[in-house]
């Protein structure tokens, strides 16, 4: 996800959006230790995707 798409959501789309994520991250690292992942870049995607929710969310809290 861009920077402006998560700027366009709300509160409450950022927490469903990072808690799908987190899953997701979970899911993938599960799968890559079980068995290579053709495209572990796929991690690397999915983890900063995560910390631009997270920021944010921080950014509007402390507003």
């Amino acid at each position: 996800m861009k920077k402006q798409e998560i700027k366009q959501m709300s509160a409450e789309e950022l927490t469903e959006k990072l808690a799908e994520f987190k899953k997701q991250h979970a899911d993938l690292k599960m799968a890559h230790f079980v068995t290579p992942l053709e495209n572990p870049l796929q991690i690397r995607k999915v983890r900063r995707t995560i910390a631009r929710l997270a920021t944010e969310l921080t950014n509007r809290e402390n507003q």
